[in-house]
């Protein structure tokens, strides 16, 4: 079986060829990137026990802009910046919050960026069916690893009446959206010839 070939993330465009030059603007774009995670955050709607965010879409629209290992490290940082009690996160900060009911999407967040990433690295962001496919897998991840957590902190029945249903139509919206975005601005790239 072949391995399709690497291609390269939006991100690609914006970085330097120096390796020094590079790695400033990966750095940068990491932190920029927790900072959309983090306003991403505070665009709530109060469910319990986890509340419905916007985070979604920014997870996905990172991970198809950036490829999978410059995603993946945004992520990390996100929670890094969360775990040492910035307040990046819905409704608190700290290593407590992140063992709490959400700590299962949190962990979610990273295996999903990957997947979008990887899909990315690989040309599918170009193409919005190809891309919705892989966001899904994310998607499903991140609904899968916080109903988990969930159902070891309340039960399996409450953890997908509450973990899993509130979210299922919005985030499938959400995921609609960020396919449909990537590839549109590849599109108007490809327009400009940029």
């Amino acid at each position: 079986m072949a391995v399709a070939a690497v291609s390269r993330p939006l991100i690609s465009l914006t970085l330097p060829q120096d390796r020094s030059g590079r790695l400033t603007m990966q750095v940068m774009a990491a932190v920029a990137g927790s900072i959309l995670l983090a306003l991403s955050a505070k665009v709530t709607v109060p469910f319990w026990p986890v509340p419905m965010t916007l985070q979604v879409l920014a997870v996905f629209l990172i991970g198809a802009a950036y490829g999978r290992n410059l995603a993946v490290a945004t992520l990390l940082l996100y929670l890094a910046e969360g775990a040492a009690g910035l307040p990046v996160f819905a409704t608190g900060a700290g290593l407590a919050y992140m063992a709490g009911p959400t700590g299962g999407y949190l962990v979610g967040f990273v295996v999903a960026a990957a997947i979008a990433g990887w899909a990315a690295d690989r040309g599918l962001d170009r193409n919005p069916l190809k891309l919705f496919g892989a966001m899904l897998v994310g998607e499903l991840a991140i609904l899968g690893l916080g109903a988990a957590w969930l159902a070891v902190l309340f039960g399996a029945e409450k953890a997908v009446a509450f973990g899993v249903g509130p979210f299922i139509v919005t985030d499938i919206v959400k995921v609609a959206l960020a396919a449909a975005i990537v590839p549109a601005v590849w599109g108007l790239l490809a327009r400009f010839k940029v």
